[in-house]
């Protein structure tokens, strides 16, 4: 049975600068990727109804799987909904992403729920993946570069 993945961080930046990363191919080429990936943004038309297709290349393999959705709800600094799914037939099924955005006194909080993992994906292996990437969305979002 497909998994659901639960996180939550706070990151010390406004809500509205973490959901532009969630959108804008540039930024999520740089903190989507776990460790030891890189990603290529394909296509990306971030309105409700509009697609994504991109891909993570392994950078020691060289072995790359490419991935897709579409945007289901777009409230702009507060949540984000998408599908995702893989074009690779050994990773069945569409997953959904809920990202809720909240402001805190530090900052924002954020809550991801990924539902429908497939099932050839270790949950645990999917929290670690997550953990990178988020470690690298903080890097993206929370330097307050005014120049």
């Amino acid at each position: 049975m497909p998994s659901t993945i639960r996180l939550h961080r706070v990151l010390a930046t406004s809500p509205e600068k973490v959901y532009r990363a969630f959108l804008e191919a540039d930024a999520l080429a740089k903190w989507l990727p776990p460790n030891g990936f890189l990603c290529t943004v394909h296509h990306s038309e971030p309105v409700v109804g509009g697609t994504f297709r991109m891909s993570f290349r392994n950078f020691t393999t060289g072995n790359s799987h490419a991935f897709g959705g579409e945007y289901l709800e777009l409230v702009p600094g507060e949540r984000l909904r998408y599908t995702d799914k893989f074009e690779d037939p050994n990773l069945p099924g569409e997953m959904e992403v809920t990202v809720t955005l909240k402001k805190v006194s530090v900052g924002t909080e954020v809550d991801i729920v990924q539902a429908g993992v497939p099932d050839v994906i270790p949950p645990e292996a999917c929290y670690l993946g997550w953990q990178e990437s988020l470690r690298n969305l903080a890097k993206v979002v929370e330097p307050d570069i005014q120049e």
